[in-house]
């Protein structure tokens, strides 16, 4: 049986140009691609054989709980030495 699951992904620019993605909710679940659609596709394979391990070894899938997610840019002074 096949069903649908959302997760949060974040997507950030490496410094060698391509694109690393994340996966809060799958501690330890990264990937990364040359460029910002081959991330979200390597994503996509990273998130299906995490869960896939997490099933063969008796784990469940965890539910992303969207009232306790917060993404915020934050303006911060910094004394900076002369």
């Amino acid at each position: 049986m096949t069903r649908t699951y959302n997760f949060t992904v974040f997507f950030e620019r490496d410094l060698d140009g391509g694109y690393v993605a994340s996966v809060p909710a799958l501690p330890g679940c990264h990937t990364a691609g040359r460029t910002l659609e081959e991330a979200r596709e390597m994503a996509i394979d990273a998130i299906r054989c995490y869960c896939a391990s997490l099933l063969k070894h008796g784990g469940s899938l965890p539910l992303e709980d969207k009232r306790e997610q917060f993404i915020s840019y934050l303006s911060v002074p910094l004394e900076l030495a002369a």
